[in-house]
């Protein structure tokens, strides 16, 4: 199949939308482009962390280690707790800590990025940027 569209690749979009995030929330407005506000920096950073889960190897191992083994040391510290319970208290922490928009991007790519490792809602979305991306390049 023949596209207009060249095929950029998973990581290579993961890494244009980290670039985007990390030059679009500059505090100093620098070029001709206005800074990104807070939902355009959440949002993106949560494709770009699904991105960097569908990319797979090497960005895979991130998501395992957290799953792996902070989980389990948190598990044995305190039975009963589970990673969406670990989650959700983490995402309460980030709440009420008042994050600049560069912050919420970063933590947000690293965040959705171990919680699409995870499966479930974000899971799907890194399966679906793979299947788009497999379509473009024609595999």
């Amino acid at each position: 199949m023949k596209s207009v569209i060249p095929p950029i690749g998973i990581v290579s979009f993961a890494l244009v939308l980290t670039a985007v995030l990390i030059l679009g929330t500059k505090e100093q407005k620098a070029g001709k482009a206005k800074p990104l506000g807070w939902w355009w920096t959440l949002g993106l950073s949560m494709i770009a962390g699904a991105s960097y889960t569908a990319a797979g190897w090497p960005f895979n191992v991130v998501p395992q280690l957290i799953m792996g083994d902070l989980v389990g040391m948190v598990h044995a510290a305190m039975p009963g707790i589970s990673l969406p319970g670990l989650a959700l208290l983490f995402l309460v922490f980030l709440a009420w800590l008042g994050l600049t928009r560069r912050q919420v991007a970063v933590i947000g790519i690293i965040l959705i990025h171990i919680m699409a490792g995870a499966g479930g809602g974000f899971g799907t979305l890194a399966q679906r940027i793979h299947a788009i991306a497999m379509h473009f390049a024609g595999s």
